[in-house]
């Protein structure tokens, strides 16, 4: 089986994304996805679910793919698992490759496990049988070493006592526990977790967020994670890969993405922001100068912008304070309140500064009534300069 040419476009490399955005480090890696295209036509048209992408995870990494529903990320981990089939690219497990255009190793051959957004739990089997289901295919183990093995991983997720039960007397995250056991059963070298999250209620899915990250790093298995949710790929990945229209647009860790975000998709999509449209009036060692509507601000140096450029000043709610009188060190402007929401650990507002609305984070124990003439401050580092996004919003599947 080899892998198809594109029937829709040439894959030569192409350096189109918000504000370049770079592979990981090649050293030591895991997987390596080079090129990677996935192209199919549907009603008479061509799709390109995975565009040229390009990206190194690195041994015992949690790597997550992030991105909008439609952006490719899981076309990208099923072309890793073997469940799809890339049009053009080369994907490399262990230093092996299993994906290329000259042949394409089966997924039972590639020492992976994955955990599916919908579990794949047998319903016909006991919680024993679901996870010892891997084991029993392929090379013959003892009885003896399947019953350790099962035991061993259903105690890792903390589900040892439900070994006997009926997996359909299980819970939503019970369901999930076991479809995770049942992917490390066979002790892979990379674990692929398929938006594994999504249906557990809020409180449960913040549970389990803490346990994975545990298991991983105790059991040191190098995992690529799905997900659409911002809050998990901050806080469970070692590095995020932020995907849009089958691109990935920037490529970091977590405070990178979150705190420079390279392009107004990347800032707008991963968490909550405001955009100042403003024009560049200088530049210096420690800061790029923009006149806004509400002031001008002192920013976070960008040396990729020049004088008259006109530009996004991108500022987090929880970067801005809230006070009565302007704070010396930070752009400070005038502004009155709009909003003012009690969220228990802090207010949420929204000012009205010129024709701009703003969107602050508030200490609780202080509370601007609407209508109270108010400061906003921010600090230089905390205003980061961004050019408008050369990706309209959208994707593709």
């Amino acid at each position: 089986m080899t892998v198809r040419q594109n029937p829709c476009r040439d894959t030569t490399p192409d350096a189109t994304t918000c504000h370049g955005a770079t592979a990981g480090e090649s050293s030591k890696s895991e997987i390596k996805v080079s090129r990677l295209t996935h192209a199919y036509f549907t009603k008479g048209k061509c799709v390109v679910a995975v565009d040229n992408v390009d990206f190194d995870i690195r041994t015992n990494e949690f790597f997550t793919l992030l991105g909008p529903s439609g952006c490719g990320k899981t076309t990208t981990l099923r072309c890793i698992a073997g469940l799809e089939t890339p049009t053009s690219g080369s994907v490399e497990l262990g230093g092996t490759v299993v994906v290329s255009e000259r042949a394409v190793v089966p997924t039972h051959k590639r020492d992976i496990g994955m955990v599916f957004q919908d579990y794949a739990i047998w319903p016909h089997m006991s919680v024993f049988d679901n996870v010892a289901f891997p084991l029993r295919m392929g090379r013959r183990l003892r009885k003896t070493e399947i019953q350790e093995r099962v035991e061993e991983a259903l105690q890792l997720v903390n589900m040892r006592e439900y070994i006997d039960r009926r997996s359909t007397q299980l819970s939503g995250g019970q369901q999930q526990r076991l479809s995770l056991a049942r992917a490390l059963v066979r002790r892979p070298r990379v674990l692929l977790l398929d938006e594994p999250l999504s249906n557990l209620d809020a409180k449960l899915r913040e549970q389990m967020r803490s346990e994975l990250r545990l298991i991983q790093q105790k059991i040191g298995v190098t995992t690529v994670f799905v997900t659409h949710d911002q809050v998990e790929a901050l806080s469970l990945s070692s590095r995020i890969a932020v995907m849009k229209e089958g691109r990935v647009v920037q490529l970091g860790t977590p405070r990178d993405v979150y705190m420079k975000p390279n392009c107004e998709f990347v800032a707008e999509f991963v968490g909550s922001t405001t955009f100042l449209p403003g024009r560049v009036t200088g530049q210096a060692v420690t800061c790029t100068m923009v006149d806004t509507a509400v002031a001008e601000l002192r920013c976070a140096p960008n040396t990729d912008v020049s004088a008259d450029d006109e530009v996004l000043v991108a500022v987090r709610p929880e970067a801005l304070t809230v006070t009565d009188l302007p704070v010396d060190g930070h752009n400070s402007f005038s502004g009155e309140v709009a909003v003012a929401l009690f969220i228990g650990e802090a207010v949420d507002y929204r000012i009205i500064a010129g024709d701009q609305l703003i969107r602050a984070r508030g200490n609780a124990r202080t509370q601007y009534a609407t209508g109270a003439s108010v400061y906003v401050n921010a600090l230089p580092q905390d205003c980061v300069v961004l050019r408008t996004s050369a990706l309209s919003s959208g994707g593709n599947t």
